[in-house]
């Protein structure tokens, strides 16, 4: 188990990579899928104990939103809008992948260093499990940061839940899956929320350049300077 949690651990790290370093929307979807599938099975690879009916209940709903609903959804938001690779980010592909490096070397050594009350009871069996959801939470942060469509946004939210999950998954709790059930619900309310945003953008704009927001907080200074005084 050793063997495949330390596998698990690598392809995630190559996962951030892939997102931080490709401008096709369809594929970063993907590899947001593909990742949120990967992680559900973390409690069984890294487990030391049995795992209880509740988490594997709680990693098939994740696995199922993850890896399902959420991508059907942004991809329903892509064909809607049009758009298919982001254009112009606020942090060019090349830049992203050296600050990847960055964060991912900033992220074992965090890792190395925080001491965390364990209380005996940790289900991992791979050092790489914390550094790696340090830098998947990174990795997500630098997505909604640095990209311009909101799509991509969304995505960074996803990555950055995705880290929480793995964080958690290395601690033992009394109720682990009570925390991932909240955090999924949180995730779900903004995903929605954002697919109405992205829907109000690209029909005012015509494009879903989270950027483009800018213009109406200056068409309103415009039009209160225009306005006659009282």
């Amino acid at each position: 188990m050793a063997n495949l949690a330390d596998m698990i651990m690598i392809l995630l790290i190559l996962t951030n990579f892939a997102l931080l370093g490709s401008s096709l929307l369809g594929m970063c979807i993907n590899i947001a899928a593909f990742q949120g599938i990967i992680i559900g099975v973390l409690p069984f690879v890294t487990g030391q104990d049995p795992v209880s009916i509740e988490t594997a209940v709680m990693a098939a709903g994740a696995m199922a939103l993850k890896g399902v609903v959420f991508p059907w959804l942004m991809f329903r938001a892509i064909r809607e809008t049009n758009v298919k690779r982001e254009v112009e980010p606020f942090v060019g592909y090349s830049t992203s992948l050296m600050l990847g490096v960055v964060g991912l070397v900033a992220s074992m050594w965090l890792a190395g260093r925080l001491c965390l009350p364990l209380a005996g009871k940790t289900i991992t069996n791979t050092s790489l499990i914390m550094p790696v959801s340090f830098f998947t939470m990174l990795a997500g942060l630098f997505l909604i940061v640095a990209r311009k469509k909101a799509i991509t946004q969304v995505l960074g939210y996803l990555v950055m839940e995705n880290g929480i999950y793995i964080f958690g998954a290395s601690i033992v709790m009394e109720r682990p899956w009570l925390v991932e059930l909240g955090v999924l619900l949180d995730v779900f309310v903004a995903v929605f929320t954002m697919g109405i945003v992205i829907f109000y953008i690209n029909r005012e704009f015509d494009s879903i350049d989270a950027s483009r927001l800018a213009h109406l907080r200056d068409w309103r200074r415009a039009k209160n300077a225009s306005a006659p005084g009282i």
